[in-house]
């Protein structure tokens, strides 16, 4: 089945869409990650958490291709997705983000997200250059499909402003519109909040649900508590590269092994996860 044509249908309660099953990685004589497994369905929205160093990013880029898997399997619609590389992995319909913004600072906000489409040129490179018509045609389909993202997320009225011009939270945006842009049918966010202000924060929420209802899946990590809590459906948690918990954002806030895990480092090293589950422990 086309990927592109699945990201378009109605989310499939219960359909397994990513599998990890036992994966592990290991640098030098460090267990970075370590006989991980969970589930991401369809339509959900899944928090990969943990206290800073668990390993979190280092499963992203085990599930992207950027790593592979030194034991363990990944699969993706019950297809063997180990150690593809990150190309094949977008191809199949997998993107991501980053924790530190990645926009072309010369180009525009439009030239940005239409960027993120490079996968879906079906135009060779002298076409381009004699201009035909079946290159414009195309053109113009890019061009309308990136206006479309970027009315979803409120960013078409800066679509021909420069994007590194842009406010710290728009930019966010711009990032996420150039990744959906390719119509994935799950989007894995590395640290969405960074850098927002509570304001911004509040808003990404609201742009992270809007993704969903898109019928995209998402992956998200994430320190921001008010994100995590109140977006997810789930939450799987880490801590030095191993699960110690898995469920709902209620079970996860009053679990006994996660308070142990984020309470248990020093109070001038803690993150703001950690400083938001310790308040939870002591607000009546």
């Amino acid at each position: 089945m086309n990927q592109a044509a699945r990201s378009d249908q109605a989310p499939a309660s219960g359909e397994t869409l990513l599998e990890l099953d036992g994966i592990g990685i290991s640098f030098g004589g460090l267990r970075a990650v370590d006989d991980l497994s969970f589930r991401v369905r369809r339509g959900e929205i899944v928090g990969l958490i943990g206290p800073n160093g668990a390993g979190k990013t280092t499963v992203f880029n085990m599930i992207t291709g950027v790593y592979k898997p030194t034991n363990g399997h990944i699969r993706w619609h019950g297809e063997d997705l180990t150690g593809r590389p990150p190309h094949s992995v977008a191809k199949a319909g997998i993107r991501r983000t980053f924790q530190t913004i990645r926009l072309f600072a010369d180009m525009s906000v439009l030239e940005n997200v239409i960027a993120g489409e490079h996968l879906q040129i079906r135009q060779k490179w002298w076409q381009g250059l004699l201009n035909t018509p079946a290159q414009r045609r195309e053109e113009q389909t890019l061009i309308d499909r990136a206006m479309e993202v970027l009315r979803q997320l409120n960013l078409a009225d800066v679509a021909h402003e420069n994007a590194t011009s842009l406010p710290y939270g728009a930019q966010r945006r711009v990032e996420m519109a150039r990744t959906l842009v390719a119509k994935p049918e799950l989007i894995i966010l590395d640290e969405p909040a960074a850098g927002l202000n509570e304001f911004e924060s509040a808003g990404l929420n609201d742009t992270i649900r809007a993704i969903r209802d898109a019928g995209v899946t998402v992956i998200l990590v994430e320190h921001d508590m008010s994100v995590v809590m109140n977006v997810t459906d789930s939450i799987v948690v880490i801590n030095f590269g191993k699960k110690i918990a898995e469920g709902k954002p209620e079970e996860i806030r009053r679990n006994p092994l996660v308070i142990e895990a984020y309470l248990g480092q020093d109070d001038d090293d803690e993150d703001p996860l950690m400083q938001a589950v310790r308040q939870e422990q002591v607000t009546p």
